[in-house]
């Protein structure tokens, strides 16, 4: 059976994310200076040559995939936002510290949430679903191989739960502009809810003949 290529993407920099705040929801542009990294990094790097580009809908990933991939159709999956931080949106871990409720959420495991926020285990299910989704489409319409932008988290929380081999999500960091290269086979998406994780992304010129 077939195998279908994704390459995952997180966004640029912005204002919170230099400020170390939690952002989920908050619809955050890029900065003048997470626009300037994009672009350096498109002419050092190779980014894979995608028949289609999905990305979240925020700002900061609809604008990264502008310009990471200014020729490629674009098109918005609402699955792949960033987790709802509920009432700690907008919060620094040094604000939150004294905060009893910040410290149960971040000792809890995969089910625990912010006051009016979302789970990380809800995160996977969404992630799952949009996954699932685009595989069909890139079935259905013939793609090898497309893109998302999408939120560290995302990224990080989607490696450890689908990925194989098993990742930790606590070590991934994923910088502005870079992410990682997957492969799925429809069989084993179907039986075990899983992808192959092929390596990091996108690649110095020498690297990249492969994608």
């Amino acid at each position: 059976m077939k195998n279908y290529h994704i390459s995952l993407f997180r966004h640029g920099r912005t204002n919170a994310n230099e400020r170390g705040q939690y952002i989920g929801t908050t619809d955050f542009p890029l900065n003048d200076r997470g626009r300037s990294e994009l672009y350096d990094k498109t002419d050092k790097y190779v980014y894979p040559k995608v028949q289609r580009v999905y990305t979240s809908p925020l700002q900061r990933c609809t604008e990264s995939a502008e310009i990471l991939f200014p020729d490629r159709e674009i098109v918005v999956a609402e699955e792949f936002r960033e987790l709802h931080f509920g009432r700690f949106e907008g919060k620094t871990a040094e604000e939150l510290m004294e905060n009893a409720e910040y410290l149960t959420w971040i000792r809890g495991g995969m089910d625990a949430k912010p006051p009016e926020g979302e789970s990380v285990s809800e995160l996977c299910i969404r992630t799952f679903q949009g996954f699932h989704k685009i595989l069909l489409e890139m079935m259905q319409e013939d793609f090898n191989h497309v893109a998302i932008v999408t939120h560290g988290g995302v990224i990080a929380n989607a490696m450890a739960c689908f990925g194989i081999p098993k990742l930790d999500p606590k070590q991934i960091q994923t910088a502005p502009g870079e992410g990682f290269e997957i492969q799925i086979n429809p069989q084993m998406w179907q039986q075990a809810q899983a992808f192959e994780i092929l390596g990091l992304s996108p690649f110095l010129p020498e690297e990249s003949e492969t994608f």
